[in-house]
């Protein structure tokens, strides 16, 4: 098994990135406000990415920069100055897929590696190569390929860095080359502002009859042709190891810092299980139930089948778990920036960068900042528990939905 495993998770901003690292990644990776593939996520400010840059390698942990969309020539203005800032601050690596980029940051920024983005579409060896004689360092692989097809170009071309995603949404076009958003809302997947159009349920309309709508379907199942499943490869982490792949990258930098940090957590202790010859328990797995998700696939992982990564009832997510807040203090009582409401009497659940540290408790009381006793609590409040016993930094707290 490599020696340099890494596993790599999202940061879609400062706080995600801190606990993305707190809860067990070797590596993240970020964007700044202009350039990367999600311009809906609130990204980091250019002090904001020195701080983070910081952050990291005070934690001994990479961190790389998006830089992935595809340059028009109004993109080109500007990449010069921003190139050289990330390169002063000495950034692990930049993650590109348009070759104007790439040259421009071997020019600007000759000290940081390059990742080619799975933007870039690589699915063989020799696309790999290409690559690499150019001077990459690390391929992020075509969500495409199967595990046999990962294992040859490790084999073709060992001396080359393999990145893979194992988690997270998939788009429904080629490695997330799309026009649809474009087309329907102006709005360019390619430049980092897809709108997600392929979520959306359909119907059919005939243009003598424009007050009539005809539903789409397949197979009954229902009008969300283009719907994507969620990618889990939780249970194939030792065959994605032992075919040479170095880092295993989580997708999420739009989602929750609660799904970051636990489903960072859930891979980060299967690793380390893995690497240390232990079982992996299959509570670990039911984990990744825990955050919002759609349904799940193992996608190309075995065989290309298109059919198996699509899911046509609803484009809705999975929510058995409600994120109600972070653990800000933990002195003799429990400090909680409250995201959504829960009650005395209600079980609530205390997770931590250690599992073993978990807990659950049933609320006996509730106090606001000013020590008066509340029954419930409000989004954006602080509020206080008195919990007589002390309790790791960290934390996050959740509560499992009513299914009712």
């Amino acid at each position: 098994m490599p020696t340099n495993l890494e596993l790599l998770s999202p940061a879609g901003n400062l706080e995600k990135l801190k606990y993305a690292i707190n809860y067990g990644a070797d590596a993240v990776y970020a964007a700044g406000q202009s350039y990367g593939l999600r311009a809906k996520s609130s990204n980091l400010t250019l002090d904001e990415l020195r701080e983070a840059t910081k952050f990291c390698h005070s934690k001994s942990t990479k961190i790389y920069i998006t830089v992935n969309i595809f340059a028009h020539n109004r993109n080109i203005e500007g990449l010069e100055k921003y190139l050289k800032y990330l390169a002063e601050l000495k950034v692990d690596a930049l993650i590109i897929s348009d070759p104007a980029i790439f040259a421009l940051a071997q020019e600007h920024a000759p000290n940081i590696d390059i990742h080619i983005s799975t933007q870039a579409n690589v699915t063989s060896w020799r696309s790999v190569k290409f690559w690499a004689d150019l001077g990459a360092s690390r391929i992020i692989l075509a969500r495409e390929l199967t595990i046999s097809e990962i294992k040859e170009i490790h084999e073709k071309v060992p001396e080359v860095e393999l990145e893979m995603f194992v988690h997270g949404a998939m788009c429904m076009s080629y490695s997330g080359r799309c026009l649809l958003s474009s087309f329907l809302n102006g709005r360019d997947a390619n430049q980092g502002f897809c709108t997600q159009p392929c979520r959306w349920g359909y119907k059919l309309v005939e243009p003598t009859r424009p007050s009539q709508e005809f539903p789409i379907e397949e197979d009954d199942y229902g009008t969300y042709i283009l719907n994507s499943k969620d990618l889990c490869l939780f249970d194939r982490l030792e065959e994605i190891i032992s075919a040479g792949v170095t880092s295993l990258k989580i997708e999420g930098r739009m989602k929750s810092l609660y799904y970051v940090a636990n489903v960072t957590r859930a891979y980060r202790t299967a690793l380390d299980l893995i690497l240390a010859k232990k079982t992996v328990p299959k509570k670990l797995r039911t984990e990744l139930d825990k955050v919002s998700h759609r349904v799940y696939t193992e996608a190309f992982f075995d065989s290309f089948n298109s059919m198996s990564t699509q899911y046509h009832k609803t484009s809705s997510y999975i929510r058995s778990y409600q994120f109600i807040g972070e653990i800000v203090e933990t002195s003799d009582q429990v400090k909680i920036a409250i995201r959504a409401k829960f009650s005395v009497g209600d079980e609530i659940e205390l997770i931590f960068p250690n599992p073993n540290d978990d807990r659950k408790i049933i609320v006996e009381n509730i106090y606001d900042e000013d020590g008066n006793s509340i029954e419930f609590t409000k989004p954006n409040t602080n509020i206080i528990l008195k919990l007589n016993e002390a309790i790791p930094e960290n934390g996050i707290v959740r509560m499992k939905k009513n299914e009712n």
